[in-house]
């Protein structure tokens, strides 16, 4: 245990910090989960939907500094390619 009064405050900070992360991550797989969902049901319309807020929250992840932009660019042009070759 920290015994510094920075350190101990370093502590809370991260772990509210790895809170908030955890949640947008989990709400960007959520997200995506939506899309590969319709895509297994073959749904074309459902899954440009559920595309379209799984972009908007890998966006926003990569907005807050969760994901590396070229980690949120990758997601999305993977569940493009999947969507489009559904259509």
């Amino acid at each position: 245990m920290a015994n510094i009064k920075s350190a101990k405050k370093r502590i809370l900070v991260n772990q509210t910090k790895a809170a908030r992360n955890k949640s947008i991550k989990s709400s960007v797989k959520t997200a995506i989960k939506k899309v590969d969902a319709a895509i297994a049901a073959k749904d074309v319309e459902a899954a440009k939907a559920a595309l379209l807020n799984a972009t908007s929250a890998i966006d926003k992840a990569a907005s807050k500094g969760v994901y590396h932009k070229n980690t949120a660019s990758r997601k999305i042009s993977r569940l493009n390619l999947a969507v489009n070759k559904l259509a």
